[in-house]
């Protein structure tokens, strides 16, 4: 549930403009609430918390004045090449932003680690941050994206070229391998996705 410390008036405008309908709040503490989707926003004195499945598209609207994120990403192939999946969290000082996670249809692992970023990336980007720290536990892909390693398979290669394009968007980015231990919950999603039918 991502809380947002801000001046409320500032940020009831900042939805208005976007297009989001605001009410008045239902309590005497909520100055005012607005939903769209699955999220509502509900207002305090100086703060807005973020309800509900999916308070991806009203936290971006919020977030405007960018910030920094951590974010874990993870694909997996159930046999190489095979069914797969990704997955990816956005951590603040605030907890988990938002996390994601789907099938890929058939790929390898390092094709699936690969979109898992990406689809990380592009995330991130929509909620308007500016600075990205990622970790992953693909060495590959690490060493690759940082020009530690070649990437021979033109696939791989594309999608390097895309990675870049995407962190070229950031004031200040920088990609860690880990190992999966450290990144369980991005792992932990994308093995969901995989089974799910």
């Amino acid at each position: 549930m991502p809380v947002i410390e801000c001046d409320v008036d500032v940020a009831r405008e900042r939805l208005e403009d976007a297009g989001v309908a605001v009410e008045d709040g239902n309590t005497d503490h909520e100055r005012w609430r607005a939903s769209r989707g699955n999220a509502t926003a509900v207002a305090y004195d100086d703060k807005v918390v973020i309800q509900g499945e999916t308070p991806r598209e009203l936290e971006a609207v919020l977030r405007a004045e960018g910030g920094r994120a951590h974010v874990h990403f993870d694909g997996a192939a159930r046999g190489n090449p095979g069914p797969a999946a990704i997955g990816w969290v956005i951590v603040t000082g605030d907890g988990i932003v938002a996390e994601g996670s789907k099938r890929i249809g058939t790929g390898t692992n390092n094709q699936a680690e690969y979109e898992a970023l990406i689809a990380a990336l592009e995330a991130v980007r929509e909620y308007g941050y500016d600075e990205v720290h990622l970790r992953g536990d693909s060495e590959l892909v690490v060493k690759q994206v940082r020009g530690e390693y070649n990437t021979n398979n033109p696939e791989l290669r594309e999608k390097r070229v895309t990675v870049h394009e995407l962190l070229s968007q950031f004031d200040e980015w920088t990609l860690e391998h880990v190992p999966r231990e450290v990144n369980e919950h991005a792992d932990e999603l994308a093995n969901a996705a995989l089974d799910r039918s």
